[in-house]
């Protein structure tokens, strides 16, 4: 006879695969909207390509995981049903942002939805590690928005001044090669960061089983996590990558490799300073800012001010549903 905690320790499991999954598809549009937008790439390439290097970026490191999974909420103070209830929360809330092509953040659902589950579980807020959730959560979700604006702006400068006696149709072909290798490095960052959040939720939760007595990832929880996001990223996700790439502002192939450049320079890092940053703000922002360097009317400013309001909202959304559904799980 199967135990409960066996049996809730594989619910977390199977829901951490299927938040990875959802967010691969989800966020398919961080490595390929520009590359597809910008005809540098059919769309089947570039899904296989961003796949392939989604699954080898998770394996780069675990400390964007062990910031998730032992960092925020500590895991021997709380149920593993806290984090059924957060992943759950997190789902839901990225289901709805990508059926109506808005480009949210699953990372910031799951840190939101723990910290709500987590407060209402203990009725304390005393369960959230509040200066690790400001430094490395908070904060980069601020900076990184604007480091990302910046960087696309600066790099665009750049390459115009570089580039300002070559022929269009020469900077044109060279890009539409050269894309192809920034967009390679978007996914690979992408990887190593994404994947890392269902990693570090699967470790939380053999942690708060008692299944593990330190944080650290197994290689078996690596993999899975890996896979599904491969997978996930495989069945594309047409939506926003239609946002992204194409209705925020109108890219060339030389903007493309720009903004994918400098957010991928971004990601990588948050990732070394193991914060678990929202890879769809970074790559959004760094499109404006490369957009915005030509003129600041190229940016479409009414549907980012749309982005931006689902950055803003998503995590106490996500607190105040997980909440919700941990004081209906208290009460029954």
């Amino acid at each position: 006879m199967l135990s409960s905690a066996f049996l809730i320790t594989i619910t977390i499991v199977v829901l951490a695969v299927c938040f990875d999954f959802i967010n691969g598809f989800h966020d398919s549009a961080n490595a390929i909207a520009t590359s597809v937008s910008t005809r540098v790439l059919s769309m089947r390439s570039a899904v296989i390509m961003s796949a392939a290097l989604n699954f080898l970026g998770a394996f780069i490191n675990d400390k964007v995981a062990k910031t998730v999974g032992d960092g925020i909420v500590n895991p021997f103070q709380i149920s593993p049903k806290v984090i059924i209830v957060a992943l759950i929360a997190a789902i839901l809330w990225d289901l709805i942002t990508w059926y109506i092509g808005i480009p949210s953040s699953s990372s910031h659902a799951l840190i939101g939805g723990l910290i709500g589950a987590a407060v209402v579980y203990k009725s304390s807020f005393s369960v959230v590690n509040w200066p690790t959730f400001l430094e490395r959560v908070v904060v980069w979700l601020f900076m990184s928005a604007i480091i990302g604006f910046i960087v696309g702006y600066i790099i665009m400068i750049a390459l115009q001044w570089i580039l300002r006696k070559s022929r269009p149709s020469t900077v044109t072909k060279f890009f539409s090669k050269a894309q192809i290798a920034s967009a390679m490095l978007m996914a690979l960052n992408h990887g190593g960061n994404d994947a890392q959040k269902s990693m570090g939720v699967i470790t939380m939760a053999l942690m708060s089983s008692g299944a593990l007595a330190t944080f650290t990832v197994p290689n078996w929880v690596k993999a899975i996590c890996a896979l599904a996001m491969a997978l996930g990223t495989s069945f594309g996700g047409y939506k926003i990558i239609k946002t992204m790439g194409m209705n925020m502002a109108r890219l060339a192939p030389v903007n493309g490799f720009a903004a994918e450049t400098g957010a991928a320079a971004v990601i990588f890092t948050a990732t070394m300073f193991h914060a678990p940053v929202s890879t769809t703000q970074i790559i959004s922002t760094s499109i404006m800012g490369v957009a915005a360097s030509n003129r600041m009317s190229s940016v479409r400013w009414m549907l980012a001010k749309d982005i931006v309001v689902a950055w803003v909202i998503t995590m106490p959304v996500c607190a105040l549903m997980a909440g919700g559904l941990t004081f209906l799980v208290k009460l029954f």
